[in-house]
């Protein structure tokens, strides 16, 4: 199965969120794209072995 990607909401976000011109978005690979919306940068999700780590660490009193 090949993942598709939101065009509609990636133009928009380019164009609007961006301020490219659509050369400029058309011009971008997906990766570029993404990286320049920021969507690369955030916190990896807290994992559950790692949510217990704390627990046991800072328990609720």
């Amino acid at each position: 199965m090949t993942a598709t990607l939101d065009w509609p909401g990636l133009l928009r976000a380019g164009l609007r969120e961006l301020g490219l011109r659509p050369h400029e978005f058309w011009a971008l690979t997906p990766a570029e794209l993404q990286l320049m919306l920021g969507r690369d940068r955030g916190a990896t999700p807290l994992a559950r072995d790692r949510f217990d780590e704390l627990l046991q660490a800072f328990p609720d009193t």
